[in-house]
């Protein structure tokens, strides 16, 4: 592999990723390539790769390419295929805009979970329809140390766990998975949420994603907090008829989720390109020797 390839970095609350433009999806990442460019101290350094491709040119995305020209194909930062990251969508969009495929407005974004409604704010904020939460049956806990906690299962096109604590750093270091139980409750691992109250409607949280460890933000586990905490509070749009907003603060920043009566989610929140540059196709080759 002599060539050169193209790269940016971005991040949506500081959940920051390697972006690689390949529109004819050309390029071959394999987990262990992904792994290497996600490496903090050997890489790049990213929670994850957004890996853009036109819908049309990827077989898992060709049926979606009416509705959305370009598919986001996300990788988790040790290499496994996603089916979808919120903070992802976002930085892809802004992406999309930086380099001229897209203007401010409205667009759309093929992903594994679906094609998402995105809008590009004069502001600079990127709202993301994040589609509906099913909240499957059963009891789940999770544990971390001799600590435990009931949590409610949020599924958001990706598996969640959301649990209430007194202090977010009852969650330990977030290096390994907190276990949950039962065990077979997330055959495919999970993410796992630990909330506090900030205030009326607003909360703070920290993550452990699936195939990351701990990250600075997590636009579908933001989602999925708000719509635990809701229904936590007795609220639901789709009973009530009113909107529910929630202020959701991450380590790296603030997001803005609204669940509305017809069971639709929207995340708004920043995204940021912060460089651009070329990986060196003998350092990539090297890497996955």
């Amino acid at each position: 592999m002599s060539t050169r390839i193209a790269f940016l970095k971005g991040h949506g609350t500081e959940n920051d990723f390697v972006i690689v433009p390949d529109p004819d999806n050309a390029i071959e990442l394999s987990p262990a390539a992904v792994a290497a460019l996600c490496d903090r101290r050997a890489g790049i350094g990213g929670d994850g790769v957004l890996h853009v491709v036109r819908s049309a040119a990827h077989p898992e995305a060709r049926e979606l390419a009416g509705e959305a020209e370009w598919f986001m194909d996300y990788r988790n930062g040790d290499g496994s295929i996603a089916e979808m990251c919120g903070n992802g969508v976002r930085v892809f969009a802004r992406y999309l805009q930086h380099a001229g495929h897209v203007a401010e407005g409205d667009l759309t974004i093929a992903t594994r979970g679906g094609v998402k409604s995105v809008h590009i704010a004069k502001d600079g904020d990127v709202t993301v329809g994040m589609g509906g939460a099913r909240l499957p049956e059963g009891e789940v806990t999770v544990r971390v140390g001799e600590r435990s906690w009931p949590a409610r299962n949020v599924n958001m096109g990706n598996p969640h766990a959301v649990a209430f604590v007194a202090d977010l750093a009852h969650a330990g270091d977030l290096y390994s998975p907190p276990p949950v139980s039962p065990e077979g409750a997330y055959p495919d691992g999970v993410n796992v949420e630990f909330v506090v109250d900030r205030g009326p409607r607003h909360v703070a949280m920290r993550v452990h994603e699936r195939g990351s460890g701990e990250t600075r933000s997590c636009g579908t586990g933001a989602c999925a907090v708000a719509v635990a905490t809701a229904r936590r509070d007795g609220a639901d749009p789709a009973v009530t008829g009113t909107p529910a907003t929630y202020t959701v603060d991450v380590p790296g920043g603030r997001l803005v989720i609204t669940e509305r009566p017809d069971g639709q989610i929207e995340m708004t929140g920043p995204a940021v390109i912060v460089a651009e540059g070329a990986i060196d196709g003998e350092w990539l080759e090297n890497a996955l020797r």
